[in-house]
């Protein structure tokens, strides 16, 4: 520590120079410092083509050492680090081998790039401050002009201010203060000259005073009080002003609306229809009394009560007035009709050659996907043949199984084409065809096939023809028949001449500019695309998007697929499309109507789906009596699980089975649909030991194995015939074999005594046939059966004998029965197994 004494004067004031030229300072935590030596780099600079190019070696920056932590109290200060010297730089073995003049060059060109790069960026940088300049200067021309414009509305509000408080001040100094008076005269001179200067203060600081000087923005937002207000005090005062002056709602006058009120209704729907809250409406119910919440249900007659009680009108609906407007009414102006194609049906017995046909018109082979030679499926397909306008073709399956799908098939077609075999004649199939076809009211066209077989004879068939009042032209009728060969391919331009003339007598017309109405030809599940149905468009256009509803299901057009696969964005009139985006399969036969929004189709489907599942409800018996009644005439059942591929070939085969059932034993279905065998299907029929069958479609995996372990019965079939057959059979095997029974021989009993020590015998006349030892018998007595067994012993005189003939008396004791009487009659019978066939 120094001995110098401490001064107490200030160290004179000056600038102290912490490091040289060409040092930089480092900072390092806990106050260390470290000075660095910091050399620049010096640009290489290419010499003229004369001079040597030498270049300038490039130093090396040094770095100093590790800076030592320096006490808190004592800063040293460090030595600069010794500056290195810059190694000469030597050039390279490639720059060695170069030539002056390519060296010269090299140099040259990486000059006059490194001057073009700074050229670009001086470029853009230039470029880029001009656009912040503009930018800048428009945000404040814009900034200006609301501050302008603030200002002025500010001076505007803070002058009417002003007026109407010199108003009000002048309006409270002219009106006299009784109370002032008596309290003045009350106080004394000296009180009454304190209160004359409280008073002038009170009026400098008032609001009536007079602003001197220039009315300024910030003089014009002084409230009040003197305080300068802020814009959003500003703001709120606005608003209030305007909502003083802004639009009474309970001064107007109420809506009164038309309430469509249905059978059952929710509250807050029902709040929703009239425009007033749930809460108005749950009050008014508990007013009432009826303690409901916004979410419950009321009836019809309730909502009606709360209609009227808020002054609206009520409109009552029942709820098959949920489908009123869906099928749009008729066209009635003609120029609205436009010409569209046939709808032709092709109709006959089976294997009398209807797809051969179709195959022949299209060119296209379809009989080649169907299981044996039979058409399982409604096809519907449009051609354009040569010799014509554009034709639409149904082929409908031919046999009995299918006769459901062969009516609907009648019903959307315009022309029927009735196909019989020359070598075959008519078959009962096609006898039906021509009653669904008359039932229709559907013009007919007989095509007589197979003519280029030997022993064809179309007479035959038209006479044939005669016995059903279906009289062709060559007998002078008025229907038209063509001999044609599908086969061959002989005759097709006579029928398509043919289908042409009866469509153009027909004047067919639709109006294709409305919401589209089409009817469900086929529909299916499909494992890839979902539910898909197969339609045919009545009347309108069928776009891509409308949404609609079929049957008791739903949905979107999602896409529109034509009879070649591919898809199309509309479908016309008569046009057959598959259509995607259903939430389910529907019933073949089920019409689809677009409709404007998803919650009317939702409506519409849910209600057709209640009704479905009402009329599907079993009525259980009311008494006793028909309790006993609906037991004693239960036949046994046969149960079985049905899955198809289509919804028409699942109808069919439920149809078939029903057919089957008789007295004895009936099929129950206990379940059928569209799509593959799920593991749901083999649970339901393993719980009711009931067979899947499985048409065209086979289980996944899932359900392989539950049937597996279940040890449920799957049943594989693509022919109906088969599926029938073997049902048949099941069913038959179900019942066991038919026991027969046949009267061998009748006796009367003439007399009855004792036989033995415990027994008793009957004396009898055998009236008709044999009467024969140990054969089953019968005793009756008033028509009544009082014993059943056999004859134990059958005695003639006093000898044992095997039978005893019609006529002649005998003896006969019973197996343990002794109640026989005179007048009983005997009958002998025996039973007879057989094979039991349905």
């Amino acid at each position: 520590m120094s001995d110098e004494k401490k001064t107490l004067t200030r160290k004179p004031l000056g600038l102290k120079k912490t490091v040289d030229g060409g040092q930089v300072q480092q900072q390092f935590s806990h106050g260390r410092k470290n000075t660095v030596v910091v050399e620049r780099k010096r640009r290489f600079v290419p010499k003229k083509p004369g001079e040597e190019a030498v270049k300038t070696p490039e130093p090396e920056v040094v770095k100093a050492p590790e800076p030592k932590k320096v006490a808190p109290k004592v800063a040293a200060k460090p030595k600069p680090a010794p500056v290195a010297k810059p190694p000469v730089r030597r050039q390279s073995e490639a720059e060695q081998t170069m030539s002056r003049k390519e060296l010269q060059e090299k140099l040259l060109r990486e000059a006059e790039e490194a001057r073009l790069r700074t050229a670009e960026d001086a470029s853009r940088r230039e470029e880029n401050a001009k656009t912040e300049a503009l930018e800048r200067e428009k945000r404040r021309a814009e900034e200006n002009a609301r501050k302008a414009e603030e200002e002025k509305r500010a001076e505007q509000e803070a002058a009417e201010r002003e007026k109407q408080e010199r108003a009000a001040a002048e309006a409270a100094a002219n009106a006299p203060d009784p109370d002032a008076e008596a309290i003045t005269e009350r106080k004394g001179p000296s009180r009454k000259k304190d209160d004359r200067k409280d008073a002038k203060k009170d009026e400098s600081r008032g609001p009536d005073r007079r602003r001197s000087g220039k009315l300024t923005i910030k003089n014009a937002m002084r409230s009040e009080d003197g305080r300068p207000m802020s814009m959003a005090r500003l703001r709120r005062q606005r608003e209030k002003a305007h909502n003083q002056h802004a639009f009474d709602v309970s001064k107007t006058k109420k809506q009164v609306r038309d309430i469509v009120v249905p059978e059952a209704i929710a509250v807050q729907e029902l709040a929703n229809r009239m425009s007033e809250k749930g809460a108005d409406l749950v009050k008014a119910l508990f007013n009432m009394g009826s303690m409901v919440t916004v979410n419950q249900t009321i009836d019809q007659d309730t909502a009606e009560l709360l209609v009227e009680e808020f002054g609206h009108n009520v409109k009552r609906v029942s709820e098959a007035d949920i489908e009123v407007g869906l099928i749009g009414t008729d066209d009635d102006e003609a120029a609205d009709l436009k010409p569209r194609p046939p709808v032709v049906a092709i109709m006959g017995h089976v294997d009398h050659g209807k797809t051969s046909l179709l195959d022949a018109l299209r060119g296209t082979d379809v009989i080649a996907g169907e299981a044996g030679g039979i058409t399982q499926h409604i096809g519907a397909y449009q051609v354009t043949p040569k010799g014509g306008g554009t034709i639409t073709f149904l082929d409908t399956p031919g046999h009995e199984a299918f006769t459901d799908m062969r009516m609907r098939g009648a019903n959307v077609t315009d022309i029927v084409i009735l196909v019989v075999a020359a070598d075959d004649g008519l078959m009962p199939q096609t006898i039906e065809a021509i009653k669904h076809t008359k039932a229709a009211g559907v013009p007919m066209i007989v095509a007589i096939n197979k003519m280029d077989k030997a022993g064809a004879d179309p007479t035959t068939i038209r006479t044939r023809l005669l016995e059903h009042e279906v009289i062709v032209e060559a007998m002078s009728g008025d229907v038209q028949d063509v001999e044609i060969s599908a086969l061959k391919k002989e005759g097709l331009d006579k029928l398509i001449e043919a289908i042409n003339l009866q469509a153009e007598l027909l004047e067919l017309k639709a109006n294709p500019d409305r919401d589209a109405e089409a009817t469900v030809i086929e529909a299916k599940l499909d494992k890839g695309r979902g539910p898909v149905a197969t339609v045919l468009v009545n009347r309108g256009t069928l776009k891509r998007g409308d949404i609609f509803v079929v049957g008791s299901e739903s949905g979107k057009v999602r896409a529109l697929v034509d009879e070649h696969g591919k898809q199309v964005k509309t479908a016309g009139p008569s046009k057959p499309v598959e259509v995607l985006g259903l939430s389910g399969a529907p019933m073949a036969g089920d019409m689809l109507a677009v409709v404007e929004d998803e919650g009317r189709a939702r409506e519409v489907a849910e209600y057709r789906a209640a009704a479905i599942k009402k009329k599907r409800l079993v009525t259980a018996p009311t008494n006793v009596d028909a309790l006993f009644a609906a037991h004693a005439d239960k036949a046994e059942e046969y149960p079985v699980v049905i899955k198809g591929d289509v919804q028409g070939s699942v109808e069919a085969i439920v149809s078939s089975l029903n057919g089957l059932s008789n007295d004895d034993i009936k099929v129950r279905v206990l379940h059928s649909g569209v799509g593959a065998i799920t593991e749901s299907d083999v649970s339901l029929a393993a719980a009711s030991n009931a067979p899947i069958f499985g048409f065209n479609v086979r289980p996944n995996a899932k359900a392989r194995d539950v049937a597996s372990k279940e040890g449920a019965e799957l049943r594989y079939y693509d022919v109906i015939y088969d599926l029938l057959d073997e049902t048949k059979a099941a069913m038959a095997g179900q019942l066991g074999p038919e026991r027969i029974e046949n009267v061998v021989g009748r006796a009367e009993v003439k007399e009855a005594f004792p036989a033995g020590k415990t027994g008793r015998a009957a004396g009898l006349l055998v009236t008709e046939g044999v009467i024969k030892k140990n054969i089953l018998t019968r005793i009756t007595r008033d028509d009544v059966i009082i014993y059943n067994g056999k004859v134990a012993s059958l005695r003639r005189f006093k000898d044992d004998v095997d039978e005893v003939r019609s006529g002649l008396e005998c003896g006969v004791v019973f197996d343990s029965f002794k109640d026989i009487k005179p007048g009983d009659m005997l009958e002998t019978f025996e039973v007879e197994e057989r094979e039991r066939t349905l």
